[in-house]
């Protein structure tokens, strides 16, 4: 048996229970209040109080919406997938809960006299297995379009499938330098590998070696791929109010709404903590309290429930800040930003390893050949880009104007004159029917 089948299969059933119980009511409280958190917050940023009437602080605010959603008249729509349509929101939240089961929330402690670890389990594919997990939770997003039989849910569905596979892509890809640094696809020994202090140019730092510092592009794309991957602001075009009033959960309500509410709120906190796992040196305290006793036992679960709500607080900071983009910009950036970016980080990065590996760095030629390299690549960014746009022509206003011309109507500018437009009572009104006839005639018109 390897030595994490050791760790990790040895627990007695008991504490195995007591973990699963753990983590379920862990994320149940943590996600009351992180949506009491997220309106504190944003109520800060927006120069308002936020909630602060129910319970101290207005704590019991959250706790009361999630007892209403409960209480509430649970219907379907008529014409809807009855099966499909309770299903949904129950694979969605199932897949928001099985991704803690391999995420370490802290290392070795004593739990009732026994050496256990605060960590369900862990496998030689962890990190994949939450990505895979992800992808399967999108399949209750697809599957409430639909089911639900409407418009609004149905386009919804339909643009979290792309969304989802644009930035699941980039945050993929993200990953795998991690791997590459790491050599390893663990949870527990990933964030093992981040105690390490940092070498640099043969130079030993005090600092832990986190990846998020070392693997700088990686944290980045990671953490712009957390908007796509959430449906968060300002990447919420599966959901936007002003366009699909709450897209694929337009005919949720009740008890189906609060498992769709319950696990985006759990998914914004996985990201986080997958994020504090891979990049932010997981459970472990920070410099200059790594290695102390604060680093050690019970402290980890403090240190990683202090980071991933770090992480959470910038998630709402974003959204008070940053307005929704446009569902083009967001695709643009998903297939033509983040997952060239990550290529090419990944390339360099593997050259850089295996250079080291390899002692190329000795050799004048090679650090000559990376040397061009860079100054192309740094050419061709520099030099690329859009075509100038041309200076638009000057407006006669003299000439008839053609409301038609583009296809649809257009208003005249002050001066211009429409074609067959018709005075009467000192207004100039177009005729409509004149006008069609005279955009046909014209080479630039197109048909309506």
């Amino acid at each position: 048996m390897t030595s994490m089948e050791t760790i990790f299969l040895n627990d007695p059933w008991w504490i195995v229970l007591i973990k699963v119980v753990g983590v379920f009511v862990l994320l149940l409280t943590w996600t009351i209040f992180n949506v009491w958190f997220e309106r504190r917050v944003l109520g800060k940023m927006q120069n308002r109080k936020g909630p602060i009437m129910n319970g101290p602080l207005g704590l019991g605010q959250a706790l009361g919406d999630g007892v209403k959603l409960l209480m509430k008249e649970d219907f379907r729509p008529a014409r809807t997938d009855a099966l499909i349509f309770n299903i949904a929101p129950m694979l969605t939240a199932v897949a928001a809960f099985s991704s803690w089961a391999v995420i370490p929330l802290g290392g070795p402690v004593r739990m009732f006299g026994v050496e256990t670890r605060l960590q369900l389990t862990d496998l030689p594919v962890a990190a994949l297995m939450v990505m895979a997990i992800a992808g399967v939770g999108f399949y209750g997003f697809v599957l409430a379009g639909w089911s639900s039989n409407g418009t609004y849910s149905l386009l919804g569905s339909m643009r979290a499938t792309a969304q989802v596979i644009s930035y699941e892509i980039a945050m993929g890809m993200s990953l795998v330098a991690v791997f590459m640094y790491a050599g390893t696809m663990s949870t527990s020994q990933i964030v093992a590998a981040q105690t390490e202090p940092i070498s640099l140019f043969g130079a030993t730092l005090p600092l832990p070696g986190w990846y998020g510092l070392l693997l700088l592009p990686s944290f980045v794309i990671y953490y712009i791929s957390m908007f796509g991957e959430t449906n968060r602001q300002p990447f919420d075009m599966p959901e936007c109010e002003s366009e699909l009033v709450s897209g694929h959960i337009t005919d949720f309500s009740g008890f189906r709404y609060a498992l769709y509410f319950l696990a985006e709120y759990i998914n914004v906190a996985t990201v986080s903590a997958v994020c504090v796992t891979l990049f932010l040196g997981g459970y472990h305290a920070p410099w200059p309290l790594n290695g102390t006793f604060l680093d050690q036992g019970w402290f980890g679960l403090l240190w990683f429930v202090l980071k991933v709500q770090i992480i959470f607080f910038t998630v709402s900071w974003v959204r008070a800040a940053v307005p929704r983009v446009r569902y083009d910009q967001m695709m643009k950036l998903g297939w033509k930003v983040l997952i060239p970016a990550n290529l090419a980080w990944i390339v360099m990065l593997a050259l850089m390893r295996g250079a080291s590996v390899h002692g190329w760095w000795a050799s004048p030629v090679f650090i000559g050949s990376v040397i061009v390299f860079l100054v192309a690549i740094v050419a061709v960014v520099w030099f690329s880009g859009p075509a100038p746009t041309p200076e638009p022509e000057p407006i006669d206003l003299d000439a008839e104007f053609d409301a038609f011309a583009g296809g649809y109507p257009v208003p005249p500018m002050p001066g211009q004159k429409l074609i067959g437009a018709v005075v009467a009572g000192g207004t100039a009104e177009p005729d409509w029917a004149t006008a069609s006839s005279a955009r046909r005639g014209t080479s630039n018109g197109a048909e309506l």
